[in-house]
């Protein structure tokens, strides 16, 4: 027989999911005491009135944990040195903030002694993956409810309904049920006129960012600074590593770079549609690839952007907390110890362009790459290389040639 639930921690954030929760836990798990999680990540949302809320709704408590600073040296930092890029696309906003509210979510449980934990992922979604995937690698023996895969409620309609008929208010309305997260890193939309893939986004849904038809006729050079991979400053102003997404974001929307617009297949096997906008992370992305451009040889460069791939299919998935990711991550660092320098990049209407890239651990030699007369690479060298590196082409052709006659 299945232990009973007396003590549940549900991750809440007052939309309408989380905010029917509450009370179908009690109803539907003997009356447990409902303990509410909500996590700041940089949503920009005032959270404060979520304490009323949950209260009011039948939770016991509520958590409002500030995640932020965990969330960008911890996670984003990292998948940014790794250079992974979702479906070439997708720099994953909403995925790699997932791991980090478990993880608290996780804590929680821990600290308040609780049998289950609980989320207001659907059963469509990759959302519900990446909680109970950490959920499982940092506390096994938790329960988990997710009721999405449990309750009769099939639409956001009646899950409206259902908060109606117990006086629950909630920020979404039948005429207009729009999904949307956002944090520091990202803001994605989906649903609504989305759910059409010939439809186009419309433009004033966007936050972080100004149209690129309505951006700054003149471009922006700035500079960012790095050491060992992670950015430190922005004009040569260093920057707390919140402080500075936020103002990355802050110069990035204003020229209108980050908008994506994607079809992305999600781990449960359907594709979706979704409109993403990351300006700042959009500009670390292009300016900390050119660094490494001139920090890292050949070998390492290629090898690194191979892996790229796969760590992006790791955070996608929901599988950070894993030993192929930890050891991945062992490899990317050791990659980024001379990933230290300046980039120049340049900000025009939608477009970010690096310019301009230095450092003390340059592997670029101007005398080696000048067309110029020099002294140090003897281009009569190159026949002989030619010659080695073309032979088994050569012997393969040659093989053919005698076939054929």
């Amino acid at each position: 027989m299945e232990q009973r639930v007396k003590k549940v921690v549900l991750a809440y954030s007052g939309g309408l999911d989380t905010s029917i929760i509450i009370p179908w836990l009690k109803e539907n798990y003997d009356g447990c005491e409902v303990i509410a999680y909500a996590a700041d990540v940089g949503q920009g949302e005032e959270l404060e009135p979520l304490k009323e809320k949950a209260i009011k709704t039948g939770a016991s408590k509520i958590y409002i944990e500030d995640l932020k600073h965990e969330f960008v040296t911890d996670f984003i930092y990292p998948m940014l040195k790794s250079g992974a890029i979702y479906e070439g696309k997708y720099l994953m906003g909403t995925s790699v903030a997932r791991p980090v509210i478990a993880k608290r979510h996780v804590e929680i449980a821990i600290k308040e002694g609780a049998d289950a934990v609980a989320h207001g992922a659907t059963g469509k979604g990759n959302d519900q993956v990446r909680f109970e995937l950490t959920f499982k690698a940092l506390k096994p023996d938790l329960k988990i409810i997710a009721p999405w895969r449990e309750w009769n409620i099939k639409s956001r309609e009646e899950a409206i309904d259902y908060a109606e008929k117990r006086g629950i208010p909630v920020p979404v309305t039948k005429a207009k049920p729009y999904s949307m997260d956002r944090n520091l890193w990202h803001i994605s939309y989906e649903g609504g006129i989305l759910e059409e893939p010939w439809n186009e986004y419309n433009d004033d849904m966007f936050i972080y960012t100004v149209s690129p038809e309505k951006a700054p006729d003149q471009a922006e050079i700035i500079t960012i600074d790095f050491e060992k991979g992670v950015p430190v400053a922005i004009n040569g102003q260093g920057y707390d590593p919140v402080a500075l997404i936020f103002k990355l974001n802050e110069l990035g929307g204003k020229h209108g770079i980050g908008r994506v617009d994607i079809v992305e297949n999600r781990l449960v096997g359907m594709k979706s549609r979704g409109v993403y906008e990351t300006p700042g992370g959009t500009i670390l992305y292009e300016a900390h690839h050119a660094l490494e451009t001139i920090c890292l040889d050949r070998d390492t460069l290629h090898y690194k952007q191979m892996i790229g791939g796969r760590y992006a299919e790791l955070v996608y998935n929901g599988q950070w907390f894993t030993p192929l990711k930890a050891a991945l991550d062992a490899f990317i660092d050791k990659t980024q110890e001379r990933v230290t320098g300046s980039v120049k990049v340049k900000l025009y209407k939608g477009s970010v362009q690096a310019v301009g890239r230095k450092s003390r651990y340059s592997l670029y030699q101007e005398n080696l790459a000048t067309f110029g007369a020099d002294e140090v690479y003897n281009q009569k060298d190159a026949e002989g290389f030619i010659n080695l590196f073309g032979l088994p082409m050569k012997v393969q052709a040659t093989l053919e040639q005698s076939l054929n006659k």
